[in-house]
């Protein structure tokens, strides 16, 4: 009987561990190089339509999570991601490791059929209309402006090695001026600039927000944002272009081993995320949305080239060339 019972219970124990370790191995594992805003309404729309517990999320920064796509392809753990779009199509180009997405959409702009938009961002010239006043500063009208002498030691950037944000002003500078005029707005930005050339995305608005400095570029929505709590910020739409960066929903084609669930799941984020991430992220991606009259940046353009890894580093190396 002893040896009966322990037999039982020795059963018992492998059919609950294998159960749970079955049970694990159906969630879907979301890698994310997503801010936090944006992972929380993905979070919500999962888990309010039916997948709650279904699914395993997982952060990462933007070079690291573009380093593992690269270095390990569909041996990834990851069974879908959300990624800057440019990523997605550079890794794709090396591993053809992305599955056509099995749901339609009802996006504004094209993209290849195994990605599909999460949300954009833009930039913008960015001042803190405070000290602008009391320095008695003309408002920038345009990027190169904020290089002209009235503003030496009153400028924040990014540093384009620390953040695609800084990609945005370098996409506009290059599209506008050519990349040998690029080189020398950039070393006139970079000379006012001085120890405020950022590493963060969110480096300059900070310092804007803070008096240290009094105009810069960065991330339109933020200045939007922090205009509507009254705080003393306010923002240009460039003469050089409002430019964008997607970061986009795609799934792991793991052949036999793809998770039936990621292409499920990958469709209700897009389905379900979409009118909170809006609120966060106001730039229209598909049919029927829309955004307040100041969320709609009055300068929108495209670089002419698509945008790759190749293209990020080729720009980054016109602004090292210059510091």
């Amino acid at each position: 009987m002893k040896k009966i019972f322990m037999a039982a219970i020795t059963a018992a124990v492998f059919f609950a561990t294998g159960c749970s370790k079955s049970s694990v191995a159906k969630q879907v594992v979301i890698y994310s190089n997503a801010d936090d805003e944006a992972v929380v309404s993905v979070k919500k729309a999962l888990d309010t339509n039916g997948f709650e517990g279904k699914y395993i999320f997982q952060s990462f920064g933007t070079s690291e999570l573009g380093g593992k796509l690269f270095a390990e392809g569909t041996d990834i753990e990851a069974d879908l991601i959300t990624m800057s779009s440019f990523y997605i199509e550079s890794a794709q180009s090396i591993n053809d490791m992305f599955l056509p997405l099995a749901f339609e959409t009802k996006k504004i702009n094209a993209t290849p059929d195994f990605y599909t938009p999460l949300l954009a961002t833009q930039g913008a010239v960015i001042y803190n209309s405070d000290l602008i006043s009391k320095y008695n500063l003309p408002v920038p009208s345009s990027i190169k402006d904020i290089g002209n002498n009235e503003y030496k030691d009153l400028v924040s950037v990014v540093d384009p090695m620390g953040s695609t944000t800084a990609w945005l002003m370098v996409q506009a500078l290059v599209s506008e001026y050519g990349e040998s005029g690029t080189k020398d707005v950039l070393k006139a930005i970079y000379k006012n600039a001085g120890p405020h050339l950022e590493l963060s995305g969110s480096g300059p608005i900070k310092k804007i927000r803070s008096g240290e400095v009094a105009v810069g570029f960065g991330l339109r929505h933020q200045a939007v944002r922090d205009k509507k709590k009254g705080l003393p910020i306010d923002y240009v739409d460039p003469v050089e272009g409002n430019f964008a960066l997607t970061e986009s929903v795609a799934v792991i084609n793991k052949g036999k081993k793809t998770n039936p669930l990621a292409m499920e799941i990958a469709k209700c984020i897009i389905e379900n995320s979409r009118s909170d991430i809006i609120k966060d992220y106001p730039v229209v991606l598909y049919e029927g949305e829309s955004v307040e009259e100041e969320n709609r940046a009055t300068n929108s353009k495209t670089f002419a080239q698509p945008l790759t890894t190749e293209l990020l580093k080729s720009h980054q190396q016109i602004s090292e060339s210059v510091k």
